[in-house]
């Protein structure tokens, strides 16, 4: 008989459907929630912050150029085929951020897609002026996780378009780098705490953040969409990447229009 079916596990191991057994194999997606560009050592350099990103399960193929480490993950699979690979995380991201960026790279992509790719859960990612987080801790339980799940809304909105650069304006000030890097801070206590409303300011501020260091990384489009749609309404929002791609929305009610996902840990 043709449709889903069961699989019988040894003994003490769970069990998973043929249909969930393929979304776990395949190459997941990565989140960034809140203090982004912290990772490129030139903002970190000058005063050090956090990043917190979580790993999502494929549960259906989300857009390109949209924030979610889309082209990282290409390189990923390029390197172990569409499956989640085996082994050390550490090791794992550290082999994907050297095969994203080799020698005489101009642009060097951040380490926090290739760790939010392959670390399982949510992950705080501290960094201080260099590639690499001189710290990185990471929540797999499954009540934070599913949480976070749960209150997590995208709403799809333009991808960025191909001649997109966000470096043109930058306002690299050490006022506004602290801010962005404690806004990645709080998302993290937020996320321990389950505090929706911490949660949604901790997107909020990130966001903005941007807006005053890099200007172009917030269109005029999103931002009206933002403080007419999402700020009246809802305990916060942020862009899931530079430009557009999803409005990331913190809600513990139902977005119209929102694609819900799911992390993985």
């Amino acid at each position: 008989m043709r449709g889903r079916y069961e699989l019988i596990p040894e003994p003490g191991l769970p069990v998973r459907s043929s249909s969930g057994t393929k979304r776990d194999m395949r190459f997941p997606y990565r989140l960034c929630i809140a203090g982004g560009w912290v990772d490129q050592p030139w903002v970190s350099e000058i005063h050090p912050g956090s990043v917190v990103v979580a790993q999502i399960w494929p549960t259906m193929d989300f857009n390109d150029r949209s924030g979610l480490a889309t082209s990282s993950r290409s390189v990923g699979i390029k390197l172990w085929g569409d499956r989640y690979p085996d082994g050390d995380h550490q090791q794992n991201a550290r082999l994907l951020f050297g095969a994203e960026n080799p020698p005489g790279k101009e642009y060097i992509s951040g380490s926090q897609d290739h760790i939010g790719l392959l670390y399982p859960g949510i992950s705080r990612l501290d960094y201080n002026g260099k590639y690499w987080p001189e710290k990185i801790e990471s929540i797999v339980d499954a009540e934070t996780c599913d949480w976070l799940s749960d209150v997590i809304h995208l709403v799809p909105l333009e991808p960025r378009p191909n001649d997109y650069n966000p470096l043109k304006i930058m306002n690299l000030e050490k006022t506004i780098v602290k801010e962005l890097g404690e806004a990645g801070e709080r998302c993290w206590d937020a996320i321990i705490k389950k505090d929706i409303a911490m949660l949604g300011k901790s997107m909020t501020d990130t966001l903005l953040s941007w807006k005053k260091m890099l200007p172009l990384t917030v269109p005029d489009r999103v931002m009206k969409e933002l403080e007419t749609k999402y700020l009246p309404y809802y305990p916060g929002a942020i862009t899931s990447g530079c430009g557009g791609g999803y409005m990331m929305v913190a809600s513990e009610k139902a977005v119209p229009g929102a694609i819900k996902i799911k992390v993985r840990y």
